[in-house]
């Protein structure tokens, strides 16, 4: 039986899901304990900047390699690996008590979970039919966002009452618990032999690709921006405690969540409708403008429009991300989509390892405004460089 007539198995797709959800809990654990683990290990905001920075080049790193083991030795035995190294890597933060300790914990974390959104393209691919791929893509790599919506909800509440080092016996759980499922799951079919055949070749110097990788970096920069210091500015500029925190922080990755299942139904509706490139620029370019909204949240008095600004960060950011994914598939054949969606993660992960250094040493100053603005020119940066890269006759294809 040939793949477009399988007929749709869902199993592994929701699978992939609850990893993706077990991945972005994770990563962000750190994040919103950070004022806490502040507090308790005397790390400053700027160390704190280079741990993420360490998460994130190690994660940058892992998609690549993830996705050439994938290839090479099939989903099920991949991701196996992958998640395991990362729960070992989760718990692991329970006995860091500084800056190294910490440091050591993100680079393993953030080299296993390298694999996460290679191995939710594969695993779509591999489970469902032509026609339903672009759903599961959508559900399988919604997951994150939704770990993102449900971990201040968890684990600061964890935090509060038994100290910030259960909530990592918490997510080491989660992760095993994963295992176990992953391994009852029935084999498919694509996945029961290495996939050598298989062997995607891209020019990375290619002006498409480097459009895809400008887009999709800078255009959801913001994204990382809120997922690792959201919480240091509610805590340092807004005075908010541990407990206020987990209670809202939940909040602007619900904006990422619908953001996915939005741009994913409207990106699809766009193209169905004959756009052509002009179309598409003049997509990103309003999405650009909006992504840069985010420089005014330091001005704002209120906290509720504090909150549903960066809510609509995190919205804009899914667009960028379904959108230039949806502009590589275009321009490159189905059979090139893992390594696709790996150098679009890596890539965003390398643009959040250079910034958030700097951001924060400029959180350490408390030049929030500062810091802000320089987020914000991100999604911009980002739309000028697909449009010039975009423009290039290797597009003519």
């Amino acid at each position: 039986m040939t793949l477009p007539e399988r007929k749709a198995n869902w199993l592994p797709v929701v699978a992939m899901m609850l990893m993706s959800v077990i991945s972005y809990i994770d990563r962000s654990t750190l994040a919103i304990l950070a004022p806490t683990i502040q507090r308790e290990t005397h790390l400053t905001a700027e160390q704190y900047g280079f741990v993420v920075s360490v998460f994130s080049i190690a994660y940058m790193l892992g998609n690549p390699v993830w996705g050439a083991v994938l290839d090479r030795f099939g989903t099920r035995r991949g991701m196996l690996a992958s998640v395991s190294m990362w729960t070992v890597a989760s718990v692991s933060h329970v006995f860091a008590g500084g800056f190294s300790g910490f440091a050591v914990a993100r680079a393993i974390l953030g080299f296993g979970e390298g694999a996460t959104f290679p191995g939710a393209m594969r695993t779509s691919l591999e489970s469902l039919p032509p026609l339903k791929r672009a759903r599961g893509v959508a559900l399988s790599y919604s997951g994150g966002s939704l770990g993102a919506i449900i971990t201040p909800l968890i684990v600061a509440p964890l935090a509060v009452a038994y100290g910030w080092r259960s909530a990592f016996w918490f997510t080491g759980a989660i992760g095993a618990a994963w295992v176990l499922l992953w391994l009852a799951i029935p084999r498919q079919p694509a996945d029961t032999q290495p996939t050598e055949a298989f062997k995607p070749r891209l020019n990375w110097t290619d002006p498409p690709i480097l459009a895809f990788i400008a887009l999709y970096a800078l255009g959801s920069l913001p994204l990382g921006f809120v997922l690792n210091e959201a919480a240091l500015f509610l805590s340092g500029a807004l005075h908010k405690t541990q407990s206020q925190i987990g209670q809202v922080l939940w909040l602007p990755p619900l904006g990422w969540e619908t953001g996915y299942f939005f741009w994913g139904w409207a990106v699809d509706r766009f193209l169905k409708g004959g756009a052509d490139m002009r179309g598409l620029r003049y997509v990103f370019f309003v999405l650009a403008v909006l992504g840069g909204a985010i420089a005014l949240v330091p001005y704002l008095q209120s906290f509720a429009l504090t909150m549903f600004l960066l809510f609509a960060t995190m919205f804009i950011a899914a667009g960028f991300i379904i959108g230039s994914l949806a502009y590589a598939n275009r321009v490159y054949e189905n059979q090139h989509s893992g390594l696709i969606a790996g150098l679009g993660a890596g890539s965003w992960s390398l643009a959040v390892a250079i910034v958030m250094p700097m951001i924060g040493r400029l959180f350490d100053q408390h030049k929030y405004n500062t810091a802000f603005a320089a987020v914000a020119v991100g999604p911009l940066a980002g739309f000028v460089l697909w449009s010039a890269l975009s423009s290039s006759r290797s597009n003519d294809r």
